[in-house]
């Protein structure tokens, strides 16, 4: 009996991880081989970068409310603490968004938040 070429199989196989790297430069789109490496780690990275995105917006929540608090005379651990103790519903996203297109909403939440 014949032996199965599997040619066409293989192609298609080869064709879905290049389509794959479509937006790849050089042999990492075109060579089979180099193409499902580069896919893969590409895949690694979104994984991982999908869980750091959390840690860089944190952080940057955290820089907006420092500049916008200071020029009230506060710092932002105190800030913090002062939201906290005064049992507002408030977070680091909220309270960012308010610092950069709301200034004057944030000042009457700084003062309500430190008055006690």
């Amino acid at each position: 009996m014949a032996r199965a070429s599997r040619s066409k199989a293989k192609h298609r196989r080869h064709k879905k991880w290049r389509e794959r790297a479509a937006g790849f430069r050089g042999t990492r789109r075109t060579t089979f081989k180099k193409a499902k490496e580069a896919v893969l780690k590409a895949g690694q990275y979104a994984y991982r970068d999908r869980r750091v995105r959390k840690t860089v917006l944190r952080s940057r929540w955290q820089q907006q409310i420092n500049a916008a608090v200071r020029q009230h005379g506060l710092t932002y651990s105190r800030f913090i603490h002062a939201l906290r103790a005064s049992h507002s519903t408030l977070d680091r996203k909220i309270v960012a968004q308010l610092a950069t297109t709301h200034p004057e909403l944030l000042q009457k939440v700084i003062e309500s938040v430190t008055k006690k």
